[in-house]
């Protein structure tokens, strides 16, 4: 395996509910290489979103050590973090997140307008992802204006067009019929044959399935790593 961008050490995450403690993640040891196509699965309550939420510097651990590309990024600021959040992360959600008020064009647009990037080449990387994802002909029609696919399809339009070295997909799939997930999933495999990092979380067998290395949480812990069984 290359050197890793994204290398978890001794990994915890406690949440306290009243007088209890709930082990989120536990001594959580990763490392994902650039370029990886990686399912991280197991039942709810795993841990499964903590980590993604971790791993998208949306949370912080209690205890261990995250580096992304070499840089150790649990300890920046909230708003040094921001900044990584918004130049190397991109972020697919099952439900969505698009502003209902804003036409597709604007939603993609939107992490361009708050790195202020120039407005000139907003309109021409917008114009370009419209094309890249069969949207051009749905710019100017507001999220409940369009199929569950187009909205998914603007999602991921938006989470890439920061040009991100990782992606992170929650049930990217978890909305749509099955015909429709199987399309989100070739957007995200031809993203991943490009040389984005895709983490993908799921309760689904099949979409984990497409991933080349599948982790599986337990209990806040990983119990199984097909890399390790493919490398023993």
């Amino acid at each position: 395996m290359s050197a890793a961008q994204i290398e978890l050490s001794g990994i915890e995450r406690v949440f306290r509910l009243g007088d209890s403690e709930v082990h989120a993640l536990r001594h959580l040891d990763v490392a994902i290489a650039p370029g990886e196509y990686v399912a991280v699965m197991g039942p709810s309550g795993s841990g499964k979103s903590t980590l993604l939420n971790l791993l998208g510097l949306l949370d912080r651990p209690d205890a261990g050590v995250y580096r992304l590309e070499g840089r150790d990024v649990t300890t920046l600021s909230p708003e040094e973090q921001a900044r990584v959040r918004s130049e190397r992360i991109g972020f697919v959600f099952q439900s969505f997140h698009l502003v209902p008020r804003l036409t597709a064009a604007e939603n993609i647009a939107l992490p361009m307008m708050l790195a202020g990037i120039p407005p000139r080449e907003r309109a021409d990387r917008v114009a370009c992802a419209l094309k890249d994802y069969g949207l051009e002909n749905r710019a100017g029609h507001r999220p409940d204006q369009l199929s569950g696919g187009q909205r998914q399809r603007v999602a991921i339009a938006r989470a890439t067009i920061m040009r991100p070295t990782v992606i992170l997909a929650d049930e990217p799939t978890g909305n749509l019929d099955r015909a429709t997930g199987e399309e989100v999933i070739r957007l995200l495999e031809q993203l991943n044959g490009s040389g984005v990092t895709v983490i993908i979380v799921t309760h689904d067998p099949v979409l984990g399935g497409h991933a080349r290395r599948q982790l599986l949480m337990e209990d806040g812990a990983l119990r199984h790593d097909s890399a390790r069984e493919g490398a023993a």
